[in-house]
């Protein structure tokens, strides 16, 4: 089959895998992606096939006849703003930190599982999507205004990369999506490594070489020089997700990272600069961790430059029948599936739920319903009940828009004529700041929320600072 490139919504992907049950699973997975597949079990095939241009290429490090390694600068060349997997049941850090460099999209370690792959699929397709609309990337994170607001946000955060950038919110809220977003608008031209790091599945013992490399004899079992991630993210973005689950023993080599801009591999006398920007994420309430001993107060001041909270579906309804029909269309071709659409009244019903899963709960209960949705069906069978278990029955229609909430107490400003949320944010902030005599970082913390997070509603609501 010839490979042609193609937009996103059928792109062209070229799997170079010798294990054929692997490279089935794989290309089944990918399909459903909506790409179209050119299937190579060694490197003679895949150079063959490498004379058509590919949107995607899926490459197994060891091959028959030769390393997946050597081939990459090839297929580079050849397709320069393809996203390049190295998948490899063996895998060496060493050379993951050069094929970081020379641009490889992602680096995954056999067995991978079909969500996995799936994921990665997901970040692939929205490279090839910021490649079509490279002017405006935030449009991935979605429309509702607060969504609008955090694209502003990483729009001015993209200015200054020298600044370090915290994103924090509920799990399944998008902050992985939101530290891709900000790496390309501060990197407009696609070149430069984004390298993210799960904080929560390094072990502390490991976390040190890891991140800084090490070199030759550091420690038992270190029988070649490794580079580390630190070093492949140098001239890009470093995102550090859950940033609140680094051990405490090794903050103190993180916060050096974060003030000199410079590391030491394991057992080497010699620094290294760093260049690039650092992102993190976290799930956690920063400031309650530091109060219960587990981060330093010092670490937090150092991440917590400029903050990002990503606000929860809940909070950003008008974004869920976009995601649903995204989501859904996702699953029809998962599954093989002609196109289902969404009733009005289940439209309403998923706009009533609070969604504590966020985005991933709301693919859940519709691959869920999809299973049961008859195969001739034209409207997907929403599973109701399931909604009704995890929701306390809500009601099925959209809500009408809240109305505006005072006080007998103390009338909110009526020009402002805030909806219900935002009244009852601004009454939580002025009795916070009350209570600390207009301290901000006091207010902030019994909030719940990072001092810029409360300045920048403050900046909103002005009369709220007591003077």
């Amino acid at each position: 089959m010839k490979a042609t490139a193609a937009p996103v919504e059928s792109f062209a992907c070229l799997i170079v895998d010798d294990d054929q049950a692997f490279a089935a699973m794989a290309a089944e997975v990918v399909r459903a992606a909506g790409a179209v597949v050119t299937q190579a079990h060694d490197l003679a095939g895949a150079r063959k096939a490498a004379q058509q241009p590919f949107d995607l290429v899926l490459l197994d490090n060891h091959l028959p006849d030769g390393k997946g390694y050597e081939f990459f600068d090839q297929i580079s060349r050849r397709n320069p703003n393809a996203p390049i997997v190295m998948i490899t049941g063996a895998p060496d850090l060493g050379e993951a930190v050069t094929l970081t460099r020379n641009g490889l999209f992602e680096y995954l370690t056999k067995p991978i599982s079909i969500a996995a792959l799936a994921a990665c699929l997901s970040r692939v397709k929205m490279r090839l999507h910021a490649r079509q609309t490279p002017e405006n990337p935030t449009e991935w994170l979605g429309d509702s205004p607060a969504m609008r607001e955090v694209g502003q946000f990483l729009r001015q955060a993209a200015k200054h990369a020298a600044s370090t950038v915290l994103l924090t919110g509920e799990t399944g809220t998008g902050k992985d999506l939101a530290a891709r977003v900000l790496h390309q608008l501060s990197y407009p031209g696609g070149n430069a490594p984004f390298i993210a790091v799960n904080c929560a599945a390094l072990p502390g013992e490991m976390f040190e070489s890891e991140l800084f490399g090490a070199e030759r004899g550091a420690y038992t079992g270190a029988e070649k020089k490794r580079g580390g991630l630190a070093a492949a993210a140098a001239h890009g973005t470093l995102f550090l997700d859950e940033i609140g689950e680094v051990p405490l023993a090794s903050q103190a080599k993180l916060l050096r990272l974060l003030e000199a801009r410079e590391f030491r591999p394991l057992g080497s006398t010699e620094t290294q600069p760093f260049t690039g920007r650092f992102a993190a994420a976290t799930n956690k309430n920063l400031a309650e961790e530091v109060k219960a001993g587990r981060f330093r107060e010092d670490l937090l001041y150092r991440f917590d430059v400029f903050s990002i909270e990503l606000p929860p579906l809940r909070q950003r309804r008008a974004d869920i029948p976009a995601l649903a029909e995204i989501l859904l269309g996702q699953l029809v071709k998962k599954y093989g599936r002609s196109r289902l659409l969404l009733t009005p009244e289940d439209v309403g019903r998923l706009l009533a739920h609070d969604f504590p899963g966020n985005v991933r709960e709301l693919r859940n209960v519709l691959e869920r319903s999809l299973l049961k949705t008859e195969d001739d069906a034209k409207w997907l069978a929403l599973d109701v009940n399931w909604l009704n278990r995890a929701a306390a029955a809500r009601i099925a229609k959209p809500p009408e828009p809240p109305a505006p909430v005072t006080t007998s107490e103390e009338p909110l400003p009526p020009e402002r004529n805030l909806p219900a949320i935002e009244a009852q944010e601004y009454r939580l902030i002025r009795d916070a700041l009350r209570e600390a005599n207009g301290g901000i970082r006091r207010a902030a913390t019994k909030l719940g929320m990072s001092p810029q997070a409360l300045l920048r509603r403050l900046e909103k609501w002005p009369e709220l600072r007591v003077n």
